[in-house]
């Protein structure tokens, strides 16, 4: 546990929306919804397209009448926009202080302590300056919340986001004893971080319906009956900081028990062939974030279906698992193994709408291994021995490429080259910032 400190969460509201409407001002106002990777669901929203009914993750089939009946405007992600907006908003946040944790693509821990007594103001006071600056300069409106832990700060930026008196910004370290009670009663136990769907509907069994009911449990009874992370959130509503996001070096870092890479294709897929560049794809993806974490997989599946949606469609749904051996986190071992495993599953006449590769029986890759056939021998199956004596190397460069030079600069030639299953969105805004031919022109 670290010694309490002050912190702020500062975030972008609606990010996605509002990174939209900084190069298209006429979308103020309106409702809009960014939609997924496949134009499939909505996965932002502004409090216009809330307004409507619209909830988080709703398929777009479901609500494009609102285009004609409430003036609904949809568009495709542009995460290239997305992540450039967010490395200028946390480039902004973090010339107010040099202790800035960047928890996501639209989220950043700013540590507080002694930035009172230098700006001359409040903490309140100095989160309206961080809110004023971003949006000036980076054209982002957020909010901010303000704890002596993470999960308050959480709860604080909740709270400032809900409710208009605040001004955006929400601190928490300021309020006596009995107005914070008072607050904390009327916040679901829901909407407490590290709570989710999960947990809130057991808790509210044992009467914990409000973050105040939280923070008044027993720690140790919420460690045995829900999880020692949940009891942490107690501690943490109570002030006592015993959570680190990435802050501490020394910090345990939990890897993935799983890795899932799956998404549906633009068009019904009918060859298998398609199929298996497919999930050439998805493996290459998940493989990657596998040596990101520093692990190996000892097992795989994968699935492939039909769509539920059509109903010219004949229902289909099949899924496989294999193991590896021995465990690795080589990408080719993986694909390899993905189009084994397709061979088993794949029905002809079926039109498949998605399919998708999970690893699993994942452990850590510095645990040393012997195998029966080491890579480079005579005697190891499939080919081994032509692969290279340092596999561990290839996967090394072949990310480094990749990370410099763009996702997909390096794959396997399994994967394809047209890749026709592949989505092309259909609302796609230009890419603003990086590139030069895109950038947006000013007209008098």
């Amino acid at each position: 546990m670290s010694r309490p400190r002050p912190v702020a969460l500062i975030d972008g509201n609606s990010f996605y929306c509002s990174c939209e409407r900084v190069f298209r001002p006429a979308l103020l106002g309106r409702p809009l919804v960014v939609l997924s990777n496949n134009d499939g669901c909505a996965i932002a929203r502004t409090a216009e397209a809330k307004a409507l009914g619209i909830k988080m993750g709703q398929p777009w089939f479901e609500i494009r009448r609102l285009e004609r009946e409430a003036g609904l405007v949809a568009l495709s992600a542009n995460f290239e926009l997305y992540a450039d907006m967010s490395d200028r908003m946390m480039a902004v946040i973090g010339q107010f202080g040099p202790d800035q944790h960047i928890y996501s693509i639209d989220e950043s821990f700013l540590f507080l302590d002694g930035v009172a007594g230098r700006s001359g103001s409040s903490l309140a006071g100095y989160g309206q300056q961080i809110r004023a600056r971003v949006l000036q300069w980076v054209g982002i409106p957020t909010c901010v919340g303000i704890g002596m832990t993470y999960t308050q700060a959480k709860l604080a930026n909740h709270v400032a986001k809900q409710r208009q008196h605040w001004a955006g910004v929400c601190d928490l370290t300021a309020m006596p004893p009995g107005a914070l009670a008072t607050l904390m009663r009327e916040v679901d136990v829901g909407d407490v971080w590290g709570v989710g769907r999960r947990f809130a509907p057991r808790l509210r069994e044992v009467g914990i319906a409000s973050a105040l009911d939280l923070a008044r449990a027993d720690p140790v009874m919420i460690a045995g009956a829900f999880s020692v992370v949940l009891a942490r959130t107690v501690r943490e509503l109570c002030g006592t900081s015993c959570i680190d996001v990435g802050g501490d070096a020394n910090a345990e870092t939990i890897p993935r028990k799983q890795i899932l890479s799956s998404r549906s294709f633009s068009r019904p897929l009918l060859e298998q062939g398609e199929l298996t560049e497919a999930l050439a794809e998805f493996a290459e993806r998940a493989a990657q974030r596998l040596r990101a974490q520093g692990s190996r997989a000892g097992a795989l599946q994968i699935f492939i279906r039909s769509s539920p949606f059509r109903q010219q469609d004949k229902p289909f749904s099949a899924a496989i698992s294999t193991r590896l051996i021995p465990a690795t986190q080589d990408t080719r071992e993986i694909v390899r193994a993905t189009q084994r495993a397709l061979r088993g599953i794949f029905r002809p006449g079926i039109r498949y709408a998605k399919a998708g590769v999970m690893l699993y029986d994942l452990q850590a890759a510095d645990v040393g291994q012997l195998e029966l056939f080491p890579v480079g021998e005579p005697g190891r199956p499939d080919g081994a021995a032509s692969r290279g004596r340092d596999p561990a190397a290839l996967m090394q460069t072949l990310d480094a490429l990749n990370a410099r030079f763009g996702r997909g600069t390096v794959k396997l030639a399994g994967a394809g080259l047209e890749q026709g299953w592949r989505h092309r969105p259909e609302r796609l805004t230009p890419a603003y910032t990086t590139d030069w031919a895109q950038l947006p022109i000013a007209r008098a």
